[in-house]
């Protein structure tokens, strides 16, 4: 069979099937170029090369023709201020005046386009999705990702999958399975009516040295790369990492690398109010020395101090939730952390208001010699401890003697937890919370909303006995 040499307008840059277009105040942009061919097409005719944008699902024109520059048979276009939405498809098309006169011929297009959000995954395992028991999250059509291969498609799990992978640094060495974020996109597009893009960048086992450049980097130059390839910007970072850290004990140092790696990134991607959200660490059912549970004590308190002193970062729980192995959360957790994220994005970003924020504890205060009042904060309803035994409960005192649990409690007022603990409590010591590797698995909740975010080394405060209502 002979080769049939194409003729009309092909598009060769700008955009590909299935790609998510940040949009910017509700409005997006797209540029293409390519090159033209018409077969014996006389001397001195007037070309002229169009391309618009229709809606996918209905043919409603949404940019009609537009004339495209044209630079000998080279030509590029900028499609401005398209809505916020879609599918849509992109149509390219030349005419031009010959001997029979107006001519029109084909043009290339583009299908499944969305000018929507683009959020980009970051972090390690539980980051790139690790839960391989059964659970229901199909794809759906306005949540696309950016596959490892360099191409745009419909997101479906895994997202990480690294077939034809062209990213080397977050080549992954074991098959991915399910994460959240693909859940967390469906529930953003459905929430706001715009298509989410994803980016994966995530690496199963990687420390937050290969994230931070001013270490050795390498993840964070690939994620940076990834970014200014594909899109003029993103809407938000999602991350998940620290299990690392935590095992190889650099929890001490994990909060000032992180921040230096929040600033960085906002500065090579010039958006200084470019939001992360992220996942307090879960738990580690492995053996533990005593070092390695301060360490991811350390690391939860870096990430919970985060979100408190480091502008527009934002943390979730998820130390309360099932695992699939001994680290990684199984696929119902991943739906939770998706939606605990969801909320949070959609407050933040998209003023949808909503319950998201963790109960905290703000204050501990010596009401007696052996006794801790825990002041808390977000509390909607009212502080639950499920009526466990007193030793669940993941509190732990700290001092020059050693650790002290707690041996009676009481709930006061709704938002405060009376401790009675096994011996005399120091104005030196120090509490921790949830903060070991496999801490207690019985988390006090504001009822009915979400558990406490885990802390480590909260300083004692004296005060005066107190009578409960």
């Amino acid at each position: 069979m002979c080769g049939v040499l194409k003729q009309g307008v092909m598009i060769g840059r700008g955009l590909q099937n299935w790609q998510i277009i940040q949009q910017t105040g509700g409005l997006g942009e797209i540029k293409l170029s390519g090159y033209w061919f018409v077969e014996a097409l006389p001397a001195n005719t007037d070309v002229r090369i169009s391309a618009r944008v229709v809606h996918e699902y209905s043919g409603e024109v949404i940019r009609p023709w537009t004339a495209c520059d044209k630079y000998g048979v080279n030509w590029s276009v900028c499609l401005k201020d398209i809505p916020a939405g879609g599918l849509y498809r992109i149509e390219t098309c030349i005419d031009y005046t010959g001997a029979n006169g107006l001519s029109i011929t084909r043009g290339d297009m583009v299908h499944h386009v969305g000018v929507g959000d683009i959020y980009v995954i970051a972090g390690q395992s539980n980051a790139s999705g690790r839960a391989k028991d059964p659970v229901e999250d199909p794809p759906e059509l306005g949540v696309h990702i950016l596959r490892n291969s360099g191409r745009w498609d419909l997101a479906s799990h895994p997202l990480n999958e690294t077939t034809d992978s062209i990213y080397e640094a977050h080549f992954e060495t074991a098959n991915p399975s399910h994460g959240p974020y693909l859940a967390f996109g469906k529930l953003i597009k459905n929430a706001t009516g715009c298509p989410v893009g994803l980016i994966q960048a995530s690496l199963g086992g990687s420390g937050l040295w290969q994230w931070n450049p001013e270490q050795e980097g390498s993840l964070y130059c690939n994620m940076i790369d990834i970014i200014r390839r594909n899109t003029e910007g993103i809407k938000g970072i999602l991350w998940y990492q620290g299990c690392a850290d935590g095992f190889e004990n650099y929890g001490d140092t994990y909060y000032e690398r992180f921040r230096l790696m929040v600033e960085r990134t906002r500065d090579d991607l010039h958006q200084p109010d470019l939001p992360f959200f992220t996942v307090q660490l879960n738990r580690c059912t492995l053996p533990a020395t005593e070092q390695q549970d301060r360490s991811w004590g350390m690391v939860r308190e870096a990430q919970r101090k985060a979100a408190h002193e480091i502008r527009d970062v934002y943390v979730v729980p998820a130390n309360d939730l099932k695992l699939y192995d001994f680290i990684h959360n199984c696929g119902a957790s991943n739906i939770m952390i998706a939606e605990r994220t969801a909320r949070c994005v959609l407050d933040v970003l998209y003023s949808r208001h909503g319950t998201w924020r963790s109960p905290e504890v703000i204050r501990a205060v010596k009401t007696g010699e052996d006794r801790l009042l825990l002041h808390f904060c977000n509390i909607t309803n009212w502080l639950n401890t499920f009526e466990v035994p007193a030793p669940m409960l993941p509190f732990t005192v700290e001092d020059e003697q050693g650790f002290a649990g707690v041996t009676a409690y009481e709930v006061v007022r709704t938002d405060r937890l009376l401790l009675t603990f096994e011996r005399e409590i120091h104005l030196k010591s120090r509490l921790h919370g949830a903060w070991q590797m496999n801490p207690p698995f019985l988390i006090p909740f504001d009822c009915g909303n979400l558990p406490m975010l885990s802390f480590y080394g909260l300083n004692i405060e004296q005060g005066y006995e107190i009578i409960s209502d």
